[in-house]
Order: structure tokens, then sequence, then C-alpha cells
């Protein structure tokens, strides 16, 4: 069975931000929403890092068990996707995730703020079908595909571990067990 993860990989980030331009265009992102976007760590000094950063959808997401309305659910393939219609933005989703994920085009108090919008791993798109169902697309997000430099990797868990573990045997010197 699949489990859709993500690989952020921050030494090969350069900060070039082509992965929330794709992200926007592909799934017609409204203004003042970044469902990715590219985190400075230590911006200006040294060892700084940019890493990019989608909603991760995590194995155990407390951003669903915080859910009042149950707007937010995991599907098969562990995506956390989520259905507008039910958000009342009350913004518990945003105080639960470890990594800022969800987002709101307003600010304000309880429910002011607007429907939550978040990154859907480009499997569920912004614009539903006039009936109401949700057009579910292939899972392929787009971020990943766009990054140049392999900073932004996505696909079945298994894999994606694969290649982080591939990544960091390469950068580890066999005789010695030093980084290079």
């Amino acid at each position: 069975m699949v489990n859709l993860k993500f690989l952020l990989d921050h030494t090969r980030c350069i900060r070039c931000k082509g992965c929330e331009a794709a992200c926007k265009t592909q799934n017609d992102v409204p203004v003042g929403i970044r469902r990715i976007r590219v985190v400075a760590v230590n911006e200006g000094k040294p060892g700084e890092k940019n890493v990019p950063l989608p909603c991760l959808h995590c194995d155990d997401a407390p951003c669903i068990k915080v859910c009042p309305t149950r707007t937010l659910y995991k599907r098969e393939d562990g995506a956390v996707l989520h259905d507008k219609d039910k958000c009342i933005g009350c913004g518990y989703c945003l105080m639960a995730c470890p990594f800022g994920a969800p987002q709101f085009p307003g600010s304000g108090p309880f429910g002011s703020r607007g429907k939550m919008d978040k990154c859907s791993f480009c499997v569920q798109p912004f614009i539903q079908k006039e009936n109401g169902q949700k057009i579910f697309r292939e899972p392929i997000a787009r971020c990943a595909v766009f990054c140049a430099t392999g900073a932004l990797d996505a696909g079945d868990a298994t894999e994606i571990s694969a290649k982080f573990r591939e990544r960091v045997a390469a950068k580890i010197q066999p005789l010695t067990g030093t980084l290079v």
C-alpha cells in the first residue's frame, strides 16, 4: 500500500522558491495562501539553511485530531486532505500543526479568518465540480516535480526513505566514517 511522503533536503535548497510558484500555478491557490513555503533557518548567519516546507501529511496528524468539524481527513494513501465546505475557520488545526501547514486568508478572532487551505499533495484541486464532488488527481506533488536541485522530492514513503538513505550514505566516506 502506498504511503505518500515528502523528502526535504536542506543541503540542496537554494531558496529559488520555484516550488512555491509551481504550487500556486498548479492549484490556483488564493492570494495570501502558501501551501508550501521555503523557510530560512539562521538567516544571514553562518550555517544558514533553507528548508522547503509543505504539509508533511503526518501519519498521526495532530490537525485531524483537533478539528471540531472533521474538515480534515486522511486518505488510504496517506494524503491529509480537507473539505472546505465543513471548515468554520477556528484555527485549531493551525495551532496543532508543528509545521504551520494550515493557512487562512484572513486574520482575526475565532471563525473570522475564512476557510482553511493547505497542501493536498496535488491530488485535490482548489476548484470543485459544480455538483460539489471533489476531483482527485494522481498524487504527484508538482512542487517536487519542479524542484531542479532535488531539495524536495515526493512519493511513496518506502522509495523516499531509500533515496534519503542513499544521500546520507553518499555523504559519509566509507573508511573514516566522516562527513564529506
